[in-house]
């Protein structure tokens, strides 16, 4: 089937499912369908596509930047865990009970809480058990969970794909219609290009048309210089010998383009994003890995990992 059949095919299937998403969205301008107001201070961040839009890199990034002022509680659907209702962060999680994406916040931040809970009322109702309680709450993916409404809704986009050039699902990657971005107090372009010049900046912020109470800032992704597991840390350009890259992101063309800016040599293996690798994908990788070292994405089970930070221009 051609693109041109493909799109006509998909068509009505999009057409449908955008109505549908505004009907939700009228019920709940109307007050048919109830939005609870956070009273305390609370930062979210969500996007209008499906993922790859750097939430949780601005999520890792307001972490760093807030506890060392505030005590903390991250707040998270908890995304393919095996458990379901609340979960409260403790020693004894693990990724499989909280979610990949919570637990390396977790693991990586041991002084916050993390709750996950489908409900995310059910999880501030949870908070108010917890023993000290967080003065800053930061909530994963909440843009298309309207029971909420934080104090600073925080919508990433990425420079390459930004969600005005993009189509509802099953056309493209929209959750939404582009009008969803009206909810954001901050637009965040995520993944921009080095050299991004002052005037294509001004040439997106013309495409999103921004109210007088949003603010548009671009971002890039800036990566360490070292390489971590939990034991250990060496610099990247130590690797003298090829090694083999496994990724497990929706998009790791940055990643491949700053390793080769390096000039490393490395083969790569990829994987889609929030990926439970299977057996016979493990006996795959040892098979490929031939006495190298592996580079992952992932932070888990001692491998390799390139830390990513959210740097504004």
């Amino acid at each position: 089937m051609d693109m041109k059949m493909w799109t006509t095919f998909l068509y009505p299937l999009a057409w449908i499912y955008g109505k549908m998403t505004v009907l939700r969205n009228y019920f709940f301008e109307k007050g048919v369908l109830k939005s609870h107001l956070i009273q305390q201070a609370s930062i979210a961040v969500g996007n209008l596509s499906v993922g790859g839009t750097g939430k949780s890199v601005v999520i890792d990034y307001l972490i760093t930047h807030l506890k060392a002022n505030y005590t903390i509680a991250v707040i998270s659907r908890g995304y393919k865990r095996s458990t379901k209702g609340v979960v409260i962060a403790s020693k004894s999680s693990s990724a499989e009970i909280l979610g990949d994406e919570p637990f390396q916040f977790f693991s990586k931040h041991p002084e916050i809480q993390i709750v996950v809970a489908e409900k995310r009322l059910r999880a501030l109702d949870a908070i108010q058990t917890l023993e000290t309680k967080p003065e800053v709450l930061l909530f994963d993916d909440l843009m298309q969970h309207r029971y909420l409404i934080p104090k600073l809704m925080i919508l990433t986009t990425t420079f390459g794909e930004p969600y005005f050039e993009d189509r509802l699902l099953p056309l493209g990657r929209l959750r939404e219609a582009p009008q969803g971005a009206r909810r954001a107090e901050v637009i965040l372009v995520t993944k921009c290009p080095k050299d991004l010049t002052l005037e294509q900046q001004e040439l997106i912020i013309k495409k999103i048309n921004p109210l007088s109470n949003q603010a548009v800032f671009f971002t890039k992704i800036e990566y360490s210089e070292k390489i971590i597991n939990q034991e250990h840390s060496k610099p990247l350009v130590s690797f003298s010998s090829p090694f083999l890259l496994i990724t497990g992101i929706a998009n790791p063309i940055p990643l491949l383009e700053h390793l080769q800016e390096k000039k490393i040599q490395f083969s790569h293996l990829k994987f889609p994003d929030h990926h439970v690798f299977k057996p016979n994908e493990i006996q795959k990788i040892k098979e490929l890995q031939q006495g190298r070292a592996i580079l992952t994405t992932n932070a888990f089970n001692g491998c390799l990992v390139t830390p990513a930070n959210v740097v504004a221009n």
